[in-house]
Formats: structure tokens, C-alpha cells, sequence
């Protein structure tokens, strides 16, 4: 998938570390992690390798911005994982989830995030046998649940859970 100025295609083993990076900071400034650094999901946000291996890893990168010897700029990543993934926590049979999904602030209001949730719906719909997209999202990641609601995503309640004590992650589904 390509937009005018950035590209959504499958990550390179050369970007794991950079995604990671990425993920945690704009947790970090969303103030999403409520112990900073040492918050225990921050190891999960950093280990992009860990989610290629049983996941799908797609992220959103500026070709023309990275002309370099680094690579193009990265903006965003985002995992899908299937049912019976370790990466799916919500996930059940026919489903897809859609986790971590993380723009750099810089490159937020460019439809970076928006670009890759469909991405993730467009794949979720190419796979046999999926008939439901699933992801959480924290309460208070509001401009997050207005894209969930753009792109179709209606609340799901009965999925809602708490990772820990206060934390209550808000679910969402897409039918397919």
C-alpha cells in the first residue's frame, strides 16, 4: 500500500531495533505507560523481533524523507496477529488482531495510522477464513478510537479486560 508520501509494506529484520524505538517513545509521550521505562510492557513494546517471528509486522516508512545510508525514515508500525498466534490476546478462530500500533509524533495528522489499520484489514480479509478484525486500546486514546470508528471498528464491551489492577483496555470489532 503507498500514499503520496510514505509507503505501508512488511518490516525488514534491519528495522526491528528502530520500531521498537519508535513504539516505546510514542507510548512514553502518550503517556501510556504508566511506569515509564520501567513499566513491564515496555520489553514487549522494543521486541519487534519477538512479534515477526509469530506475527505480521508492517510499517509505514518515508522513502524520499530517508534517502541515506540509514534507509528511508521510519513513521509507524503495526503488528496483526491470528488466532492461535502468542501475539493474539483477543483474537479467537476467524479473527485477526491488530496490536501496537505506533506513529511518531512527528508524522502524526498524515493518516500514517490510519494507513496502516487498513492495511491490517486489508490483509485480515485476504486470509481465509477471517471473518472479524479485534485490537484494545487504552481509554484514554481517544483520537485512536476516532480512527477505529472511521474505518468501521465498533466497541466490543464483552472483550473488554484489565492487564493490570485500574488498566481497563477498551475492545473494538470489525466485521469483515
Amino acid at each position: 500500500m503507498t500514499s503520496s508520501d510514505f509507503q505501508i509494506r512488511p518490516i525488514l529484520p534491519a528495522e526491528h531495533d528502530a520500531l521498537g524505538e519508535l513504539t516505546l517513545r510514542t507510548y512514553l509521550d502518550g503517556e501510556l505507560l504508566i511506569g515509564g521505562l520501567d513499566d513491564p510492557y515496555a520489553p514487549n513494546l522494543r521486541d519487534v523481533a519477538g512479534r515477526a517471528a509469530s506475527a505480521t509486522v508492517l510499517v509505514a516508512v518515508d522513502e524520499r524523507a530517508g534517502a541515506n545510508e540509514e534507509g528511508p525514515a521510519l513513521l509507524g508500525g503495526v503488528t496483526l496477529a491470528f488466532h492461535g498466534s502468542p501475539m493474539a490476546q483477543l483474537a479467537g478462530p476467524g479473527e485477526a488482531e491488530v496490536r501496537m500500533l505506533a506513529v511518531d509524533p512527528a508524522a502524526q495528522g498524515r493518516g500514517v495510522g490510519s494507513a496502516l489499520a487498513v492495511a491490517c484489514v486489508e490483509r485480515a480479509r485476504a486470509e481465509p477464513g477471517v471473518k472479524r478484525v479485534v485490537l484494545c486500546s487504552q481509554e484514554a486514546m481517544t483520537t485512536a478510537h476516532r480512527l477505529y470508528g472511521r474505518l468501521g471498528f465498533e466497541r466490543e464491551p464483552g472483550l473488554d479486560w484489565y492487564p493490570l489492577p485500574g488498566v481497563r483496555l477498551w475492545a473494538f470489532r470489525l466485521e469483515l
